[in-house]
C-alpha cells in the first residue's frame, strides 16, 4: 500500500517516525515558502549539522523537493527545501484555500474581469498593507518585509539610496494559478506592489516583469 504521495507506506512511516524529522516536516508544512537548512535549524533550536542528514533522508524517500536559492549577490546559493507536490499535508494546509482561489479566478474570468480590474483590486490591497508600515525606514524595507510574509521569498539587488532596486520573487505562492491565468493573477500581484509603493510615498515602480516574461518574476523600484 502506498502513502499519499505514492511513497511506499513503510518508507513514509520510517521517515516520519523520527521525532526530529517529524518536527522538520511540520515546520516545512506550515512555511509559506521553501526554507534553507539554517532557517529550519533556527526555528527548531538545532544545529544545522543535525538537520542536514534528516533533510537528506526525507528527500531520498520523496517527501521533499530541493531547489537552489536565487541570489543576486556573490556567493554560493543555499539549498531550499519544501514538501514535494504529492507529500501528505497531515491536515495542516486547509484544502479549501487553494480550491477557493481557483473558483474565484474562474468566476472572475466568467464575469469578464480584465487584467486592469485585477490590478485595481491589487492596488487596494497594497494600499491597506502599506498602512501597517508607517514606521518603516523605507518603502523598500517595508515592501520586502511584506512580500516575505506573503511567501514570495524576495531577493534584493541594489538597495543604496538613489539607486534602482530590483526585487526578484524566488518563490510564487500562486505559481500554478499564475501559469494558468497570468493576466488575472500576475496583474493582482502587480497591483499589490504598485498600491503598496504608492502609499508608502518615497519610491515608485519602474517596471514589473510577471512570471510569463521572466522567471523568477521581479519588480524594479527607485527612490523619489
Amino acid at each position: 500500500m502506498a502513502g499519499d504521495a505514492g511513497i511506499p507506506r513503510l518508507d513514509l512511516l520510517k521517515a516520519l517516525g523520527d521525532n526530529t524529522r517529524y518536527a522538520i516536516y511540520l515546520e516545512l508544512a506550515r512555511a509559506p515558502k521553501p526554507l534553507a537548512t539554517a532557517d529550519i535549524a533556527d526555528s527548531l533550536g538545532l544545529h544545522p549539522n543535525t538537520v542536514r542528514p534528516h533533510l537528506e533522508r526525507m528527500r531520498e524517500v520523496g517527501l521533499l523537493e530541493v531547489s537552489a536559492e536565487v541570489r543576486t549577490a556573490v556567493g554560493r546559493p543555499q539549498n531550499l527545501y519544501a514538501l514535494s507536490d504529492g507529500a501528505p499535508s497531515l491536515g495542516l494546509e486547509p484544502p479549501t484555500f487553494p480550491m477557493l482561489a481557483r473558483m474565484l479566478v474562474r468566476l472572475a474570468e466568467a464575469t469578464g474581469a480584465t487584467a486592469d480590474d485585477a490590478a485595481d483590486v491589487g492596488r487596494e490591497q497594497g494600499d491597506l498593507d502599506a498602512r501597517l508600515y508607517t514606521n518603516a525606514a523605507s518603502c523598500l524595507e517595508a515592501l520586502v518585509d511584506r512580500l516575505d510574509q506573503l511567501g514570495f521569498d524576495p531577493a534584493v539587488d541594489g538597495s543604496e539610496e538613489g539607486e534602482t532596486a530590483v526585487i526578484a520573487f524566488a518563490h510564487c505562492p500562486f505559481r500554478e494559478l499564475a501559469e494558468a491565468h497570468p493576466d488575472l493573477v500576475c496583474s493582482l500581484h502587480r497591483g499589490m506592489v504598485e498600491g503598496f509603493v504608492e502609499t508608502m510615498g518615497d519610491a515608485e515602480v519602474d517596471d514589473f516583469h510577471p512570471l510569463v516574461h521572466r522567471q523568477p518574476c521581479q519588480v524594479s523600484i527607485s527612490s523619489r
